[in-house]
């Protein structure tokens, strides 16, 4: 059984402390926050020890594995020193998104881990839902042929006004990973934005993509939409059909080319965004899958949602700025 801790018990963390606890895989053996209060209040609700160093607490309980859940500055700015310090200590790491919104300090982090040996995953967690799944297995098999489009949407009601940026850093490392995860590599992207009444950081966002095997694509995001309908959206198509997955990954539907009957998989356990164990759900899928990867011994670079996925999704969200600034093509790096 793996020995796990958490560093940053907010809302997020407590949330990965409790998924732990209830994995067969993993024993939740310490709580970690800068914030007395919430580690105390951390620790008393899972039952293990409070730390308010993580450095001290790695070194006191020598975890196997650990989650790194705290924010900071674009919800991503206060990951680098822990998980940094993880990775030394020789634990494999769950990371939440996004990486870092700081190139740089995400490229030390993957190289770290690939270093040191150790796993090194992200919590990029719509990728790991039963209907995304399906959708990659269909993928797999053939069932769309030559691959031509993805269209992808996302939008939650975000009232939080930080960078400029915040909205396209801060959402879309889950969309263009998922876009990643279907298509491949983007090569190329452009971004429009806007700024909806009352806001003052670009709280929509429209990107046209190019990936690297030649698919075209396009992603639009908002932080301006509230919940209480469905908030996600991908299609995927090609030569030989398409799928579309609908509401926060509650369903899938594959429709072959030139045939009438379609193709559909409802997960039954997943409410959708605005009923809170759905959401959950998708947090259980992800970090069972990293737990079970760990166990089993997977080399660093077999990791699904790995670092260097984390990273490839901040170069092209940085890319988009960069268009977004310039009114121009951008090229990722």
């Amino acid at each position: 059984m793996l020995r796990a801790v958490v560093v940053g018990m907010g809302p997020i963390g407590n949330r990965h402390a409790r998924l732990l606890a209830e994995d067969d895989s993993a024993e939740l053996v310490g709580v970690c926050d800068i914030d007395v209060t919430r580690a105390d209040a951390a620790s008393e609700a899972s039952g293990v020890p409070a730390f308010n160093d993580a450095g001290q607490m790695l070194q006191a309980l020598a975890p196997d594995v650990c989650h790194i859940t705290t924010g900071g500055h674009e919800y991503g700015s206060d990951h680098f020193k822990p998980t940094m310090q993880a990775i030394e200590a020789g634990c494999h790491v769950l990371g939440e998104k996004p990486i870092s919104n700081d190139i740089q300090q995400a490229q030390q982090m993957v190289e770290a881990a690939r270093q040191r040996g150790v796993c090194y995953g992200i919590n990029l967690n719509h990728r790991f839902t039963p209907a995304a799944t399906l959708a990659k297995r269909w993928l797999d098999e053939g069932r769309l042929g030559h691959l031509l489009f993805v269209n992808m949407a996302m939008w939650i009601g975000n009232p939080a006004e930080s960078s400029p940026y915040f909205h396209i850093k801060a959402l879309h490392p889950h969309t263009v990973d998922v876009m990643r995860h279907f298509c491949g590599d983007i090569e190329a992207v452009q971004c429009f934005a806007t700024q909806a009444p009352g806001r003052s950081i670009w709280s929509t966002a429209q990107f046209n993509l190019r990936f690297r095997n030649g698919v075209v694509g396009s992603l639009t995001g908002s932080y301006d939409i509230q919940r209480g309908h469905p908030m996600e959206r991908c299609e995927v198509a090609g030569t030989a059909g398409r799928f579309v997955i609908d509401d926060m990954w509650r369903e899938a539907t594959l429709y072959p080319a030139g045939d009438p009957i379609k193709q559909v998989y409802t997960d039954p356990t997943f409410g959708g965004f605005a009923e809170q164990g759905g959401f959950e759900h998708t947090f259980r899928t992800r970090i069972r899958r990293f737990l079970k990867q760990v166990a089993a011994g997977a080399s660093p670079d077999e990791i699904d949602g790995s670092g260097a996925d984390g990273l490839a999704a901040q170069k092209v969200l940085a890319a988009a700025i960069e268009s977004l600034e310039n009114r121009s093509v951008a090229v990722v790096d």
